[in-house]
Parts: structure tokens; sequence; C-alpha cells
């Protein structure tokens, strides 16, 4: 048994009777969480976003180079640097996976 659990069964073994209510409810709390975190999906292994020009976004999207510059200010995954325009990787993606 882990050291941690077994100040808890020590503890379990000398409480009042009146307080083992409040333990057992203590524990239905740590094994819940337990469980929800057994449960729960596997975290999905984010890749880093990158920052592509315009040729690049424009060519992931499917459309020209030209209306990307003129309709820029749609996209929520525009990036400015200065006077360059960037896009991010990641919102490219995002913004496909929601139109399809």
């Amino acid at each position: 048994m882990r050291p941690d659990l077994q100040s808890v069964l020590a503890a379990a073994r000398a409480l009042p009777p009146e307080e083992l209510p409040e333990l057992l409810g203590q524990l239905e709390q740590v094994r819940c969480t337990a469980m929800a975190r057994l449960s729960a999906p596997a975290p999905v292994a984010s890749t880093p976003d990158e920052l592509v020009d315009v040729e690049e976004a424009a060519r992931r999207l499917g459309i020209s180079t030209e209306y990307l510059y003129r309709h820029h200010k749609k996209f929520p995954f525009t990036r400015r640097e200065g006077r360059k325009l960037l896009f991010s990787s990641a919102g490219i993606a995002e913004y496909l996976k929601k139109r399809h």
C-alpha cells in the first residue's frame, strides 16, 4: 500500500465512529477524481503552430493569393508582423475542419 494511504488507513482505524461518514465522503471524492481521470480521453498531441506566408496559406485554402490579400481581414487566423501578412497554420486547419 502507498505510504500516503497508510496514514488514511490508520485514521480509519482510530477515528471515532461519528467521524467515519466524513472520512468516507472524502475517500469517495478521491475515488471519483481518480475514476474521472482514468475515463477521460487521452490528450491529443498538438502540432506546434507555425506562421505561413500568403502563398502557402492560399495554397492550403485553395484560393488565389490576390483573393487572400483582398479578404485577409475576414479570416480569424490572420497575423500581422509589421507590414508582413502571415497566417496561423493551426488556424487554417481549424477553419478548414469547420468548413467541411
